[in-house]
């Protein structure tokens, strides 16, 4: 019952020649088949090394921003303790409105 539901769904909606429109093709010459699986590849390496490339100056220019920024400013001292007044404040019974 399903099965023949689904036949006839692929038989009102056929959309092999809307894909077959945007599909790319393979050359069908073996030289030139492993040629363009060897510019595949290579164009994968080079957008791998791009994103490193591109990831490593952004975390370099994150550091050189924070060394700079921290330059001006006094840093806090080792030594020195800070002396506070601590009181607990207990968490309410019921946090609900009603």
């Amino acid at each position: 019952m399903i099965n023949s539901s689904f036949r006839t769904f692929h038989a009102r909606f056929d959309a092999s020649q809307l894909g077959a429109m945007f599909a790319p093709r393979k050359p069908r010459h073996p030289l030139l088949r492993m040629a363009v699986a060897l510019l595949g590849l290579a164009l994968l390496a080079m957008l791998l090394v791009l994103g490193v490339v591109v990831g490593t100056a952004m975390l370099a220019v994150g550091l050189v921003r924070r060394l700079f920024s921290r330059r001006g400013k006094p840093q806090a001292r080792v030594g020195t303790v800070v002396d506070a007044e601590y009181r607990v404040v207990d968490k309410p019974a019921h946090t609900l409105p009603y």
